[in-house]
């Protein structure tokens, strides 16, 4: 299908972004196609004082990526300039481009043994889901297999390949933008002492996730929550920016009527009420629209 017309929505300073063929899909308000005057001048703003400075990356700094770091600044230019340098500077001190070309995760499939984290297909708006199987967690197992390091590495590497190939194969497979993801975190027999053993990569992995790829949350679900969550989640909270907390639901229960109102039964793995049963099991697929053979073999194993 042709991409439609790069017109703006009724009352928006700009255009719908390249790529859109959904007949149906309107812009939510600060993304590109629905931003208001003030939000086109902020971004232009931000993008010619990175020029000027010579801070602008052009493959890393589109208007997409410009418009998240200003959204999580509530379109303060200055506060999102900074946050947006940051995160240059932590790109360099950690060497980003060198975990994307030569860290390899060799121990990934043990590691899903004792803290499963990984993507899987799609919910029903296109967007990559993410699960974190918390109650699986056995922290003496982990520091045999691999070091937190090495499982902060895994997350930047699956942050940048989130960004630059799952989010992309969302957007051709759905015809609109997908920016965020949807997560399931499961604290099914999640122990007070299990949450304190990883305690410093789960705060390490939320700094990650807020300060240097913000605005990629979109639903988050946290199911199976124990009796004792609510000690945990006074903890975890304070890590989070207050529009991160408001972007999570926390249903009773195993949530499975909530989450087959976001993901359709078939991309939903069997353990959390879907249909879905990959061979050798949905954690280690990495089916979805970024890998094609693997959604295809996967749809081989959808339960009857």
């Amino acid at each position: 299908m042709a991409d439609l017309p790069a017109t703006p929505t009724p009352a928006s300073a700009s255009s719908l972004p390249p790529g859109v063929t959904d007949p149906d899909y309107k812009p939510p308000e600060g993304r590109l196609g629905n931003l208001s005057v003030p939000q086109q001048h902020a971004l232009e703003k931000l993008k010619k004082e990175l020029q000027d400075n010579g801070a602008y990356v052009e493959e890393r700094m589109d208007d997409a990526t410009l418009l998240r770091f200003l959204r999580a600044r509530k379109w303060d230019v200055p506060l999102a300039k900074q946050m947006l340098l940051e995160a240059e500077k932590w790109r360099k001190e950690i060497d980003v481009d060198d975990i994307v070309k030569n860290f390899n995760f060799a121990e990934k499939a043990e590691v899903d043994k004792y803290y499963p984290q990984f993507y899987h297909k799609t919910d029903k708006d296109g967007r990559p889901l993410y699960v974190e199987r918390l109650g699986f967690i056995n922290v003496t197992k982990l520091h045999e297999i691999t070091t937190q390091e090495r499982q902060v590495k895994s997350l930047v590497l699956e942050y940048e390949k989130f960004q630059h190939e799952r989010l992309p194969a969302c957007v051709k497979a759905i015809g609109h933008p997908v920016e965020t993801s949807c997560t399931i975190l499961d604290l099914k027999n999640v122990g007070l002492k299990a949450f304190w053993d990883v305690k410093g990569y789960v705060q390490e992995a939320s700094k990650i996730g807020q300060n240097y790829y913000p605005e990629t949350m979109g639903k988050f679900y946290i199911i199976n929550a124990p009796w004792m969550f609510s000690t945990v989640w006074s903890v975890i909270k304070n890590w989070l920016d207050p529009v991160t907390v408001a972007k999570i639901n926390i249903p009773s229960g195993d949530g499975k009527k909530e989450l087959l109102a976001q993901i359709p039964a078939e991309n939903l793995p069997v353990e959390f009420g879907g249909l879905c049963k990959c061979v050798g099991g949905c954690s280690l697929s990495d089916a979805g629209p970024w890998n094609p053979k693997a959604e295809a073999a996967a749809e081989t194993g959808i339960a009857q």
